[in-house]
């Protein structure tokens, strides 16, 4: 049996951080001798990174590089920006950065720091991510961001030169901005000698990144060397805290996972004493299918599945529902967290003892042949079953239950995961390259190559956006504008052609709309009520043009949480939606964008969106009886989505905003167009030869 703390007494509280993410709880879940200064900071003594706290600090101050391979449970996140604050590396003015590759994570990270110091989240220690800055110049002396966010920032300041420290956390997921970001760094170093360093992750191959931050003597000058830090990279391991974890396979491959996962959960709650439950499922849509199936069956099980409390985990959950996810669960009760793989390392779930891992990830996947990007979901790789295993002995020994074959794991799962560097579309890195001056974009320093396919595709798109010049640089203003809106540069360039055609008020409304997972709520089992409500706002022209239906209907409900709740709208989607088009507004603005409505002239948005999206084409093939399109660009095989409100419809010209990969090529976010706007928008993408236009 495992040991339970008596009511009254202090909880005992054996984990406090963990990989890139943080520990959520509040005085009032905690015990009657309060939740003091002194008790946060026994446990920050007791993390295993408290023992490296000065080994931590002299490599920094005397290396240019350091790396961190922190175990899990190691709790270096939350502390080692708080040691170089101590240490006083934020004297001065200076602050210290740490990057996360997730949003969520940042928002969570920068919360728990934040409560450790006994500061206002904002002030001394604040967060930055997309469309959302919760700092304070001049006073935020330990700033929490993404890599995406520090990007970004470098247009304003190529050497950013306000930080003392940057720590790049999570770097084994390899994400592309992680990626972009450390050959950026690397280059900064060169400039800036004195800027230090941290490259911190769960699993990585230190040697491999050690070598990638090697510089040369003579490269750096012998000077430097001997007046400045060392530039030889310093590895330090540290070690985790956990417990043992018995691993368990199932005995032959399962037919649907999904459903196996559910009778994993049930199973373990009837057999096994207390702790809470952690499920890795791929997505949204089966998140959401696990929480109903396990829901309904511990109503209609009564006694055997009472007690269960059911939560999603995933990157789109408002903040109300992922505070859920980290309070304390109520005695008695188990909590079963469903979770993408977000939870592998970027979040950390206190009282989780029992790990079902699906072995699936969903990850992206581009052919830049085929020129589509596709959401795939794919095998994980070894490296992250290990991580998901590791959740499980974090309070206690625990158990993971691996919905895959031993024969599986041993032999024919890869060991190491692709980065997404080498399996996605470049079009966004390389406008960000180029507007931070780095023009040779084939000799930059990539820490993995990407395809030479996928790098002459994006400079072709961009070539054609109008956005790259004949010599491959940003052209002005309109690459430099396209380059300074924090979107896909299609969709930027979109918000440039809305200037001209008088409709920059409804496609930064659009924009914003394409800037959030989905406005639209599926309830399982109302799919008939779903459709309904979008047939309420549908346009004939398309999804774009019912964007603006929803947008104005939510306007004129005075924004009701209720009204979204009766047409199927997620409230806080909308709310979102509100805050990114505010913030577009802003940016418009300082581009000298006029903003203009075009009083319901929708040829003109529809124009708008050509003038962006124009390689993304498609028409209805003659004859075609079951809604079969063919891409322009490269003649693939497509089909409307059925959350489409034209599907069915079939017009026979269309643009989509992405494809999405599952039985077949699914195109979402569809509007009709007429083909003569191809040749308008893009001359030299497209030209006439009969029967249809083709690209070039």
């Amino acid at each position: 049996m495992p040991q339970f703390w008596k009511p009254g007494s202090e909880r005992p509280r054996l984990l406090d951080d963990e990989e890139g993410g943080v520990l959520f709880y509040t005085t009032s879940s905690s015990s009657s001798s309060g939740f003091g200064y002194a008790s946060i900071e026994k446990q920050r003594q007791r993390l295993p990174v408290y023992n490296y706290r000065t080994a931590i600090l002299y490599l920094v101050e005397t290396h240019a590089t350091t790396i961190v391979v922190g175990e899990t449970g190691s709790g270096k996140t939350t502390q080692i920006p708080q040691y170089l604050k101590e240490a006083g590396w934020a004297d001065g003015g200076r602050v210290i950065a740490c990057t996360q590759p997730r949003r969520l994570a940042v928002q969570a990270v920068a919360s728990r720091v934040a409560e450790e110091m006994g500061v206002k989240l904002g002030e001394e220690v604040g967060y930055t991510i997309r469309f959302e800055d919760i700092t304070n110049t001049g006073v935020t002396r330990i700033k929490f961001l993404t890599d995406g966010v520090l990007l970004r920032e470098m247009m304003d300041d190529p050497l950013l030169s306000k930080y003392s420290v940057i720590m790049v956390d999570e770097a084994h997921e390899r994400s592309l901005s992680t990626d972009i970001l450390l050959g950026l760094l690397k280059k900064i170093q060169r400039r800036r000698p004195e800027l230090r360093l941290i490259i911190s992750s769960a699993t990585i191959e230190a040697k491999s990144m050690a070598a990638f931050f090697q510089t040369s003597k003579r490269r750096l000058g012998l000077e430097a060397e001997e007046h400045g830090p060392r530039t030889e990279p310093a590895i330090l391991s540290v070690e985790g805290r956990g417990f043992n974890v018995q691993l368990f396979y199932v005995e032959e491959s399962v037919p649907d996972y999904l459903q196996a996962a559910v009778s994993t959960v049930l199973s373990i709650h009837d057999q096994e004493p207390m702790g809470d439950i952690l499920v890795f499922l791929t997505g949204q849509d089966d998140i959401d299918a696990a929480v109903q199936l396990i829901t309904d069956e511990a109503q209609s099980n009564g006694k055997s599945a009472s007690g269960l409390i059911v939560l999603p985990l995933y990157s789109g959950l408002s903040r109300a529902d992922q505070d859920l996810i980290f309070s304390p669960t109520p005695r008695g009760k188990r909590k079963v967290v469903i979770s993408t793989n977000i939870a592998e390392t970027s979040l950390t779930l206190e009282g989780i003892v029992y790990v079902v891992d699906g072995g699936f990830s969903k990850q992206r996947f581009y052919n830049p042949i085929s020129d589509i990007e596709n959401l795939v979901v794919a095998p994980i790789s070894k490296a992250s079953a290990r991580q998901r295993a590791g959740r499980a002995g974090r309070v206690r020994p625990g158990k993971c239950y691996r919905l895959y074959t031993e024969e599986y794991f041993v032999n024919e799962m890869s060991t190491e995961g692709i980065p997404e560097m080498q399996r996605s579309s470049l079009i966004s890195s390389v406008i960000q390259l180029k507007a931070l001056g780095i023009d040779n974009i084939l000799g930059f320093d990539w820490l993995s190559s990407p395809s030479p396919e996928a790098m002459v595709r994006a400079l072709e798109v961009l070539y054609s956006l109008g956005v790259l010049d004949d010599d491959a640089k940003l052209t002005s203003p309109a690459g430099f504008q396209v380059a300074e809106i924090p979107l896909d540069p299609m969709i930027s360039k979109m918000i440039l052609a809305s200037n001209q055609l008088g409709c920059s008020e409804e496609i930064i409304t659009i924009s914003a709309v394409l800037s959030v997972q989905s406005i639209w709520i599926s309830v399982r089992g109302a799919q008939k009520e779903l459709d309904e409500a979008k047939m309420r706002f549908a346009a004939a022209e398309g999804d774009h043009v019912t964007f603006l239906n929803v947008y104005k209907g939510f306007l004129q409900s005075d924004k009701s949480s209720k009204w979204c709740h009766n047409n199927f709208i997620n409230y806080h989607a909308m709310k979102k939606v509100i805050e990114i088009r505010e913030q577009l507004r802003r940016i418009t603005q300082r581009l000298r964008i006029v903003l203009k409505s075009c009083e319901n002239d929708m040829q003109v948005v529809r124009k708008a969106i050509t003038a962006g999206f124009f390689s993304n084409a498609c028409h209805l093939e003659a004859f075609s009886h079951n809604g079969l399109y063919k891409t322009v660009r490269s003649s693939q095989e497509v089909y409307i989505h059925p959350s489409s409100v034209l599907f069915r419809v079939n017009p026979k010209w269309v643009i989509y905003h992405s494809i999405m990969s599952t039985d077949r090529q699914y195109m979402r976010n569809v509007i009709s167009i007429d083909p003569s706007w191809l040749r308008e928008a893009a001359p030299h993408f497209y030209r006439q030869k009969q029967p249809n236009p083709i690209a070039l």
